[in-house]
């Protein structure tokens, strides 16, 4: 599971970000990580239920909720990877702004601006406006 966990959260968060958090956990870290890869990773994100995109863009939404912008930004790179468009990304954030609340989505908004401005997916606002 883990082998397989690793492929995949690899080819969605890039291996490099990946292979960093692992290479910084600490044998205490290391149970978290093997859990993270082996039951998210493997379990749950190669399960044929939901399509990569889907499972994307559920996680925008659950970590608005959440109120997690570390981890919403981690998963927006993810979602471009996976194809979710700027659009899809938007509406999914106006919609937890709505149920969530605008100061989560306030921040959920702020986390997702910042990577897709600098994915090159955004262009930045000009002096002005």
């Amino acid at each position: 599971m883990f082998d397989r966990g690793l492929r995949t959260r690899r080819e969605v968060l890039g291996a490099e970000y990946v292979d960093a958090s692992l290479a910084r956990a600490d044998e205490f870290m290391m149970a978290f990580q093997r859990v993270t890869t082996e039951l998210a990773w493997d379990y749950v994100w190669n399960r044929p239920g939901l399509d990569r995109r889907t499972r994307s863009l559920l996680n925008l939404a659950m970590l608005t909720a959440l109120g997690k912008p570390a981890e919403l930004k981690l998963h927006v790179k993810g979602a471009l990877t996976n194809g979710v468009t700027v659009a899809e990304i938007e509406e999914v954030l106006l919609q937890a702004s709505v149920y969530c609340g605008i100061p989560a989505g306030l921040e959920a908004f702020r986390a997702a601006d910042e990577v897709l401005l600098a994915e090159g997916a955004v262009a930045p606002a000009e002096a002005g406006e």
